[in-house]
């Protein structure tokens, strides 16, 4: 039986002044998946960093509810005939949360920034020639040749997005963690009010300057219509469960499957999909050190787990999971299944001959298990029980998310303070093709945690972003999905959608969004 822990006393902990602070009647008093503790938006792929993100800074152009990018801080913009010189104006009256105006040269800065440790911004890199600021609202791009997925870069809307910020903070070494915190967002960060374990506090900026459209995913008008927003760290779910449904807080981002019978039984709280894409579940691994440095154990593993009772354990009810063999998310353009023909089918038997041919000698691998995100919690044992039923030895190590951000970083041996996998999950907007793909990039220590090390299927992802059409797309992306399953990059393990949790009597205007946003919302 889950255990609750004391809600007064929590509460207590988190809340500063509390009836002061409930007596707001435009505060948003809102648990996250996790807690905030690192602030640089292109630092870490962390979901709730960019979430961070999107509160405080803004985006050259955004991705609407159909996925399809769209201007958000640009007003205009033009593209050569030889395709090669995009042309940028800056919307009028955009201010930085300082009250200076936003310049063609902040934006350069800020794309450089990105452009220097995301793996779609590196890539973007490798086809620009220059930037030009032009005057203070107007800056060109210029490409050494033709790059069809430009526009659709600087729209990314997940991992590390290219949020703009002021040259000054963005000249920072893109090795080295910001220091200020201004951005020209629908929310002003109160980096006085941050206490990491208790709570995040955003405040609405008055100069923000909506744009007309309505909202629609990521992009069109983002109106924020309450006065402060707080982020909350109650790391008991059944604690925060209680908290929302005693009206103490509005929102849970993304409660426990098993929880949700209690949700739905009250009548004054909505569990809505607001994220219809969903996210997928991933196991990663260590390539650099033994065993998964051999490729037969990467497939013994492949062989190992099963989706089906993976995502039956993990989530449980069949109306938010499924099972899916694309690595590039079923229900999307580049859907396919190459590569994966009898793989993750709890083939235990396979597994176990294909470690005894690689010679694994039963050194339990090191498994980082995150302890404090409802969708994370039951998937590490899940894993683990299935790797063992294929011949692996398991160790597994429960940690908090922010302690496994840190720790993945490491290239040291498991015994040294290293790792050898472990369970993860991304938002299927990031998976959905292969340059927003972080578990797919294989260029060695310059690929993310894990530093798969693979020619061709780098070859392949420069071949994608090279393609001319979709067609051409669509059959480069399964012949990259079939080298990265021969290589193992990852296991990617089924989709799942997560309901939130909102009070449906104080809160209305929640966007449907793959990112949890908080402008449109109104509070009663």
């Amino acid at each position: 039986m889950r255990k609750a822990f004391p809600i007064a006393a929590l509460l207590a902990a988190a809340f500063v002044a509390p009836t002061v602070a409930f007596a707001q009647p435009k505060t948003i008093k809102a648990v996250m998946h996790s807690d905030l503790k690192v602030l640089d938006p292109i630092w870490t792929t962390a979901n709730i960093v960019r979430n961070h993100g999107y509160m405080v800074w803004d985006t050259l152009f955004a991705m609407d509810e159909k996925l399809s990018p769209q201007p958000q801080m640009v007003d205009t913009w033009t593209l050569s005939p030889d395709l090669l010189t995009y042309s940028f104006t800056l919307r009028d009256g955009l201010k930085w949360h300082d009250g200076a105006p936003v310049t063609a040269e902040d934006c350069i800065a800020s794309l450089k920034r990105w452009g220097a440790r995301d793996s779609t911004g590196i890539k973007l890199m490798t086809f620009v020639a220059s930037f030009e600021a032009v005057n203070d609202r107007t800056f060109r791009m210029v490409l050494k040749e033709p790059y069809g997925l430009a526009i659709d870069s600087l729209a990314k809307p997940g991992g590390s997005t290219p949020l703009m910020m002021p040259r000054r903070i963005a000249e920072t070494d893109p090795g080295k963690q910001i220091s200020e915190f201004i951005g020209s967002g629908p929310f002003i960060f109160k980096k006085d009010e941050w206490k990491p374990g208790e709570k995040t506090v955003y405040v609405r900026n008055p100069d923000y300057v909506p744009r007309k459209e309505p909202p629609s995913g990521l992009a069109g008008g983002k109106a924020a219509k309450v006065d402060r927003v707080e982020w909350l760290a109650i790391p008991d779910h059944m604690t925060a469960v209680n908290a929302l449904l005693a009206g103490e807080i509005d929102y849970i981002e993304a409660p426990p499957h098993d929880l949700k019978g209690l949700l739905r039984a009250d009548r004054n709280v909505r569990l809505e999909v607001y994220n219809t894409i969903g996210a997928q579940y991933v196991f990663r691994w260590n390539t650099l050190v033994p065993p998964f440095d051999n490729e037969k154990v990467r497939r013994a593993a492949m062989y190992a787990f099963d989706q089906a009772s993976f995502l039956e354990g993990v989530i449980g009810d069949k109306a938010y999971y499924r099972t899916c063999d694309a690595m590039f998310v079923c229900g999307t353009p580049l859907e396919n299944s190459a590569g994966m023909d009898g793989l993750v089918r709890g083939n235990f038997a396979r597994s176990k001959e294909l470690l005894r041919e690689a010679g694994y000698d039963g050194t339990p691998i090191v498994m980082l298990h995150t302890t404090d995100i409802a969708v994370l919690t039951n998937a590490g044992p899940i894993a683990k029980d299935l790797l063992e039923k294929g011949g692996f030895k398991v160790e597994m190590v429960p940690l908090d998310f922010q302690a496994i951000v840190s720790r993945r970083l490491r290239k040291t041996p498991a015994n040294d303070g290293g790792w050898n996998g472990f369970m993860t999950a991304w938002l299927s907007v990031d998976m959905m093709n292969p340059l927003t793909n972080s578990m797919l990039t294989a260029s060695c220590d310059k690929a993310n945690f894990g530093w798969p090390c693979d020619a061709e299927v780098e070859r392949l992802r420069d071949a994608f972003a090279r393609a001319p059409d979709a067609s051409a797309r669509q059959k480069i992306a399964a012949d990259l999905q079939a080298r990265a399953v021969a290589y193992g990059t990852h296991i990617h393990l089924g989709q799942y959608t997560l309901p939130t949790a909102t009070r449906a009597d104080r809160l209305s205007g929640v966007v449907v969004s793959p990112v949890p946003v908080f402008w449109n919302i109104e509070k009663k």
